[in-house]
């Protein structure tokens, strides 16, 4: 089993935001594999399949940002997945615009989303990765910045680089496990490099 969270705000006017990272991924993820999420459920949009024989649910929470926990928490209480079983994709203004980065576990830093699964689930040990959108401009206010679109077409195509390569972890770590998916994940460099990912071979 592999339960994956993307976390982001529903509605058209946060579609490719910067806060909406996790869709995206979601999104581009179900595109290559050819999958669909149209089940509403537990305060979140909902794919189930047996992709790779096994179970694989894809989690979009409906709760907006801030109340993310709210979706996590009934997810998680439901199909009760082991911590390696669970990946939560996020936006990190820590991060450069298309960097990556993935662990096991770990407190939920400023990110609302994060913060809201840590309370209402008590616990730190879920898998994340997240995505670099790039630090704050001096002048602008956080909220407008991650609530902002790409500013031009360089950052649009090192973000979907970068949606790309985070679509392709999630299948290393259904396939291969967590450890390599966080060795593909946290290699050097930014995801416009378009490492080559060998998704579908075999556990060493």
């Amino acid at each position: 089993m592999l339960v994956v969270f993307g976390l982001g705000n529903p509605g058209t006017q946060y579609e490719r935001t910067r806060h909406n990272v996790g869709f995206d991924v979601l999104d581009v993820f179900c595109e290559k594999e050819h999958l669909a999420m149209t089940k509403l459920d537990h305060h979140g949009l909902i794919s189930e399949s047996g992709f790779g024989g096994g179970k694989l649910i894809l989690v979009k929470p409906q709760t907006y940002m801030n109340n993310s926990g709210t979706c996590v928490s009934e997810v998680l209480s439901w199909y009760k997945p082991k911590p390696e079983e669970v990946l939560v994709i996020y936006d990190d203004i820590d991060l450069p615009l298309g960097k990556l980065r993935m662990r096991k576990k770990g407190s939920a830093g400023t990110h609302n989303g994060m913060r809201s699964i840590v309370s209402l689930c008590g616990r730190d040990d879920l898998p994340r990765l997240r995505v670099g959108v790039g630090s704050k401009p001096p002048q602008w206010d956080l909220a407008d910045f991650v609530l902002s679109h790409y500013q031009n077409r360089e950052e649009q195509e090192t973000q979907f680089a970068a949606f790309m390569k985070a679509a392709d972890i999630i299948k290393v770590m259904w396939t291969q496990g967590i450890e390599k998916a966080m060795q593909v994940a946290n290699a050097s460099g930014t995801a416009e490099k378009k490492e080559k990912i060998e998704a579908g071979e075999k556990k060493e």
